[in-house]
């Protein structure tokens, strides 16, 4: 804000569909607004010169003085700013994470409403919020009929920003997303990721002026308890993973080709999306020893509805890292003889990747997800079938970033490798990292005892500990 402000004659401009305009200044920014007739931009310049006078200060941003700015941010509802927020972000934000910000303000927006009111078909009124208020690529096409009701409606109803400042009322936003559209809880990991993202636009409405701090700080409200630790009771051992491959490979159909898909995701601990973009010159395939997978990307399903070219998928830069990073991954030999056998009888896609569906494309989760279920009902005993063992593809990631914990990788190197920090590692590998630290342990406690050895003969040189 800035009391610096001057406010120029009125400039006729012929040419122009609206020829008058005001112009003036706040603190060297130049700010115009154009009328039709020159009484309305007299009575524009009139009021501005009336604020200035009065010594209101103006903002430097928009131009406007400050009971005006009061005035806006007033009357701003909820569904303005967090439609406003999607419109600013939406070119810089992956469709994925398009889709999520979408399903986040869907199951907020019904919930600040003023008291009272309730729309009469909340499934509707949920999709008409998800597929076209909150889908910036949606918004070059007018909504149904059904759907632009629903949304005047959200419209007339929506709480203004200010109302947030309440206690009550943040706690039922935060009280839908713990619910699904049915009624029933929704999952622990849903409602954290939607909180964040009603944290976020919250933090952004700060940085607009319409709150001094975000009125989430210092809110008490249980947020729904995440587990976020492997269950060591679903990871399959070194025996067990090479039972599932193997039965990979003898599935019908696309089993074969699947096998290395999934052995992929044991041996190097690869994401499936970071294994779906897998390229040929990815892969250091020696005939002997050790290789290493390059890995630089991955491939996730979007959407053709939230995606800016129409595709289905998206192409990404490695998880929380920049476009052009890469991560290195050493493979074991016996899985560097896999990978060349698979290329050598499958060869690769145009593009080099070595996993694709008949036609050429991405592999499909619901396909490698339909292999893998018939894998573990072919080879897993009742006993391991019922236990959930190896239930999901993603589980061998985890049994192989846990084998390598109970192997004594360091921990920082298996967080290297898996692409994850390694408070992440600590986090949810917490009961593996528990055999590491015993074996840390023997080999602290095996070097003392020697150390105590060698010091009751004579004293060893360079011993532990000694000056220069």
């Amino acid at each position: 804000m800035s009391y610096n402000v001057r406010i120029w004659d009125i400039r006729e401009r012929h040419d122009r569909r609206k020829p008058f305009m005001v112009r003036w200044t706040v603190n060297g920014r130049e700010k115009s607004e154009s009328f039709m007739s020159s009484g309305l931009a007299d009575s524009r310049r009139s009021k501005l010169v009336t604020a200035a006078r009065d010594g209101e200060p103006f903002d430097e941003h928009t131009g406007l003085p400050a009971s005006e700015l009061r005035a806006i941010k007033q009357r701003t509802t909820w569904y303005d700013l967090a439609h406003e927020y999607l419109g600013q972000r939406w070119t810089r934000t992956p469709g994925n994470t398009g889709r999520t910000l979408a399903d986040a303000f869907a199951a907020i927006t019904p919930a600040l409403v003023h008291p009272g009111a309730a729309y009469p078909e909340s499934r509707v009124l949920r999709r008409a919020l998800y597929s076209w208020a909150f889908n910036n690529n949606a918004w070059d096409q007018e909504p149904s009929e059904e759907w632009q009701n629903a949304l005047d409606w959200m419209r007339r109803n929506s709480l203004p920003v200010s109302a947030l400042a309440e206690a009550d009322v943040l706690r039922r936003a935060l009280d839908a997303i713990c619910l699904k559209l049915d009624g029933k809880a929704a999952a622990a990991k849903t409602a954290r990721r939607k909180r964040a993202a009603f944290n976020e636009v919250l933090n952004t409405a700060v940085e607009k002026g319409y709150f001094a701090e975000n009125p989430l700080n210092g809110l008490r409200w249980n947020a729904p308890t995440v587990n976020e630790e492997v269950n060591p009771a679903a990871l399959p051992n070194p025996a067990q993973s090479a039972r599932l491959l193997t039965a990979v490979g003898r599935q019908r159909g696309r089993g074969p080709h699947l096998e290395a898909f999934f052995g992929c995701m044991y041996y190097a601990a690869m994401r499936p999306a970071e294994v779906i973009h897998l390229r040929r010159d990815q892969c250091h395939l020696p005939k002997t020893g050790w290789g290493v997978l390059n890995l630089s990307g991955g491939v996730v399903i979007a959407g053709k509805q939230w995606t800016d070219d129409g595709a289905v998928h998206e192409v990404h830069s490695l998880k929380r890292r920049a476009p052009t990073a890469t991560r290195p991954v050493p493979i074991p030999p016996q899985f560097v003889r896999v990978l060349r056998a698979h290329i050598d009888r499958f060869g690769v896609a145009p593009d080099g990747r070595l996993f694709r569906n008949q036609a050429g494309n991405y592999v499909d989760a619901s396909a490698y997800g339909l292999t893998w279920a018939r894998a573990r009902k072919c080879v897993l005993t009742r006993t391991e079938l019922t236990s959930g063992l190896a239930k999901r593809p993603y589980d061998l990631r985890h049994a192989g970033i846990s084998f390598w914990l109970h192997s004594g990788v360091d921990p920082a190197e298996c967080a290297r490798r898996a692409g994850q920090s390694i408070e992440v590692l600590f986090r949810h590998y917490a009961k593996f990292l528990d055999g590491v630290r015993e074996q840390a342990n023997r080999l602290i406690e095996q070097s003392m005892e020697e150390w105590d050895r060698l010091s009751q003969g004579s004293t060893p040189t360079g011993r532990l500990g000694s000056g220069p």
